[in-house]
C-alpha cells in the first residue's frame, strides 16, 4: 500500500468531523444535512476501503459497494422528499416541518 493506513483511517476520521460539523451546524436545512450524511457515509467507504487494502482481503470493497447503494437509494428518497416538502410549504427550513407525522 502506498499510502500509510494511519493517513487513509485520519483523512476519513476528518471526513466524517467534517460531515458531523455540516450536520449539526445547518440544522435548519435540510439539502445541507443530506450532503453532511453523505460526507459521513463517504468516510466510512474510505476506512472501509483502506481497511480491506491493508489486509489484503476484499470485504471492506464489498462493504464499500452495499454502502454506495444504500446511499443512492436515500439519496433519491431523500431529495424527493425535500423536492415535495419545497413545493408545499416553499420553504426547506426543517424547523417548520414539525407536523410531518400528522
Amino acid at each position: 500500500m502506498i499510502v500509510p493506513f494511519t493517513h487513509v483511517l485520519m483523512l476519513a476520521g476528518l471526513l466524517f468531523a467534517m460531515g458531523l460539523a455540516c450536520l449539526l451546524a445547518w440544522r435548519s436545512n435540510l439539502i445541507m444535512m443530506l450532503i453532511g450524511i453523505e460526507v459521513m457515509l463517504n468516510a466510512a467507504i474510505l476506512a472501509f476501503v483502506g481497511g480491506a487494502a491493508f489486509w489484503g482481503s476484499v470485504d471492506g470493497q464489498v462493504f464499500a459497494l452495499f454502502i454506495i447503494a444504500m446511499t443512492s437509494a436515500e439519496v433519491s428518497l431523500a431529495l424527493a422528499m425535500v423536492v415535495y416538502l419545497h413545493r408545499r410549504n416553499k420553504t426547506v427550513d426543517s424547523d417548520r416541518f414539525s407536523a410531518l407525522g400528522e
